[in-house]
């Protein structure tokens, strides 16, 4: 199994479109899609507005999505070629008690990509990259947090001066930079990439010492 996650440093950086793309491109892994999503005083960590993201047990929740509309993220997942799409919800600061709950799902998946930077806390991926885009000012605390963890940054090509500030990139200067710009996300380049790495990591399994 391949545990892929995507963050990024704000809302509406491409996440979603670079999870999608990703699905779309590499359909050979059978992807398991989750999206998590951390809630609090009514404003959804997604996209900064009003939400209805508040579970009945105002803790956590899991739901399947079944939608293929494309209208939702975790329907886009599943037009783009996910095997199973779910969405995970959670008050902000409890995704501690979400994840034996996603590690089950985790487990009963074939490979695994995630939406989150939050989620890096609790597990290691084979492959976290991570979406910046400098004409966007705000900078996730999570994101701060787990820049290091980066194995490629994917950068939007504008050319801009980063707008946020007391943020350094030296963490992943010696990481892959990989240039992206709307609607390609997903370049051949990053797609070949990220099968390489996978394929890596995989065969380092089958010969490690068990």
């Amino acid at each position: 199994m391949a545990i892929v996650v995507v963050g990024g440093h704000s809302r509406s950086v491409g996440k979603t479109s670079v999870v999608a793309g990703l699905i779309a491109a590499l359909p050979e892994f059978n992807w398991t899609a989750l999206k998590i999503t951390q809630y609090g005083h009514g404003i959804c960590s997604a996209n900064g507005e009003p939400c209805d993201c508040v579970t009945d047990d105002h803790t956590r929740a899991i739901t399947e999505e079944l939608d293929r509309s494309g209208e939702t993220d975790t329907s886009r997942f599943l037009v783009a070629g996910a095997k199973r799409s779910l969405w995970v919800r959670t008050r902000q600061g409890m995704l501690a008690e979400a994840m034996p709950d996603i590690r089950r799902k985790i487990a009963e998946a074939e490979n695994v990509i995630m939406e989150s930077n939050s989620v890096i806390r609790f597990l290691r991926p084979d492959l976290y990259l991570t979406v910046l885009d400098a004409d966007n000012a705000d900078f996730k605390d999570s994101a701060r947090e787990f820049l290091d963890r980066a194995d490629a940054v994917l950068l939007h090509r504008n050319g801009s001066v980063p707008r946020w500030n007391s943020v350094s990139l030296k963490p992943v200067a010696e990481r892959p930079f990989f240039c992206i710009e709307p609607p390609n996300y997903v370049t051949s380049e990053i797609v070949g990439f990220v099968r390489d790495r996978i394929g890596t990591t995989a065969r380092a399994r089958e010969i490690s010492p068990q």
